[in-house]
């Protein structure tokens, strides 16, 4: 084998050990950065209280004649998750009802206050659908007024009722995280001494999100 052969070979295989050199030296710092480098922690979200996620709201209901009633029913609540909020309730409801004879004068008078509230839940099986748990406990004071004496007779009462509502409800967006909401509910314990009996109960109001 001449000189010039074997050079030429030798000089080949130089450049093929040098083109891997330089392969490895190049794949080096790609590979040591995929295999060895420990993966980036993944952003977690965040815990704790979240000041975007309370919400305020409640009833608000006047009507007056005959029959007067007055409803202030404010509420704060949490959003915990998209399928679950809860919150506090406050009840304060004033009503009354006038009884005419033939002649139009009142010959009795039914008069009540309501202070109490609870506790409710939610859980949204779709995004503007929620079922709602609400137990509540009221106390009521009822006065009646019997005019057809003279002097008029006034009986008065004061208990306390505990309550169950259950139902459903329609939240529908409002702008930003407010929600106009209907609702539907029953109370199961159905204590004949409850506002609540032998009724559905419905309600509407605006949740506000803070």
């Amino acid at each position: 084998m001449s000189n010039h052969y074997f050079m030429k070979r030798v000089f080949v295989a130089l450049l093929f050990l040098a083109g891997v050199e330089t392969a490895m030296a190049q794949d080096t710092p790609y590979q040591r950065r995929i295999f060895t480098e420990p993966p980036k922690p993944e952003q977690k979200e965040k815990t704790g209280f979240d000041r975007s996620k309370l919400f305020v709201g409640g009833g608000l209901g006047l009507s007056f004649g005959d029959y007067t009633n007055v409803n202030v029913s404010p509420m704060v609540g949490y959003r915990f998750s998209r399928l679950f909020a809860a919150g506090l309730n406050v009840n304060f409801q004033y009503g009354s009802q006038r009884w005419r004879d033939y002649d139009g004068e009142t010959y009795l008078r039914d008069q009540y206050t309501m202070l109490g509230g609870g506790v409710f839940g939610r859980v949204y099986p779709l995004e503007m659908i929620f079922i709602q748990v609400q137990p509540e406990y009221n106390s009521i004071k009822v006065k009646t007024t019997d005019y057809r004496n003279d002097p008029k007779q006034v009986y008065t009462d004061r208990y306390g009722v505990p309550s169950l509502l259950l139902g459903a409800g329609y939240a529908q967006p409002i702008g930003g995280n407010s929600a106009f909401n209907i609702m539907i509910q029953y109370d199961v314990l159905q204590d004949e001494r409850s506002l609540y009996y032998n009724r559905p109960v419905f309600s509407a109001g605006v949740n506000i999100g803070l």
